[in-house]
């Protein structure tokens, strides 16, 4: 099992099992290009989702911010998954750590609909999309998406459409990506002859909405870091497009999936 002591930097490309704050404050100052941070929502899943009240939960968040924010370079980017609540919180705080908002991104996770009964159903999460300092990587290339209308973007093709006095023509690559993302839930992705199964991680990020993250906001040999790595995913997308990684958990029986499923990869 793996474990560091206090004075021992570490090492890229493996998955430590440490408590957050004490993984972040073995790593170096201004080395991360991006963070990728899924951490607990508070909403009682399991015992690591559990806190005694909202101020528990919000100190104990704002503290692996501000361990975090060091670690990330001039131009390193930040996305922190959480509700719509508490990411409403999450955003006043990095503001006033002087991070640079970029987006408010709205994961659609074809999940179906909760039951609420008193206000709408709830069928999202929310993405924070951050960064240190204006010059950050983000390759809108590499992440485009299809266009809508697939007949009127195949006559665009052939003689273009006139937008505000030019003629547009689409690009072969797709449509730039938004804010909305329409991607399924792993759960959905793993269904067995229509049924969901359980998952060894109660919350797993679908492989594909992490690739979008990764190759947006870091180039290949970049570190990519992630305090919360459940089941791994960031860890197994970013060794998939060549970036190096830093992650830990602080759940031994986590830290041996993650491990696991690096062995996996093709």
């Amino acid at each position: 099992m793996l474990d560091v002591s206090m004075d021992k930097k570490l090492e890229v490309n493996k998955i430590y099992h440490m408590d957050c704050i004490k993984f972040l404050c073995n790593i170096e100052d201004n080395i991360v290009d991006l963070a990728v941070i899924d951490p607990p929502y508070n909403m009682r899943k399991a015992v690591w989702d559990t806190f005694k009240d909202e101020k528990e939960f919000f100190d104990f968040t704002f503290e692996w911010i501000d361990a975090l924010i060091p670690k990330l370079k001039n131009n390193g980017s930040l996305y922190i998954f959480n509700t719509p609540y508490n990411s409403a919180y999450i955003l006043a705080y990095l503001k006033e750590k002087g991070m640079i908002f970029q987006n408010w991104i709205t994961w659609d996770k074809r999940d179906g609909m909760g039951a609420a009964r008193q206000r709408y159903s709830n069928g999202q999460e929310t993405i924070l999309f951050f960064t240190k300092g204006d010059n950050h990587t983000f390759n809108y290339d590499d992440i485009r998406l299809p266009y809508d209308s697939t007949e009127r973007i195949e006559h665009a093709k052939k003689k273009g459409i006139i937008k505000n006095g030019k003629r547009w023509f689409p690009n072969p690559k797709g449509k730039l990506c938004g804010e909305v993302w329409h991607i399924s839930s792993a759960r959905h992705k793993n269904k067995v002859n229509g049924k969901l199964k359980k998952m060894n991680h109660i919350t797993p990020k679908p492989m594909d909405l992490m690739e979008r993250i990764i190759q947006a906001s870091s180039n290949r040999g970049d570190i990519v870091l992630d305090c919360f790595v459940g089941s791994g995913t960031t860890a197994v997308v970013a060794a998939r497009l060549g970036r190096n990684f830093l992650c830990c958990d602080n759940n031994d029986n986590y830290v041996r999936l993650a491990q696991d499923a690096l062995t996996k990869i093709n």
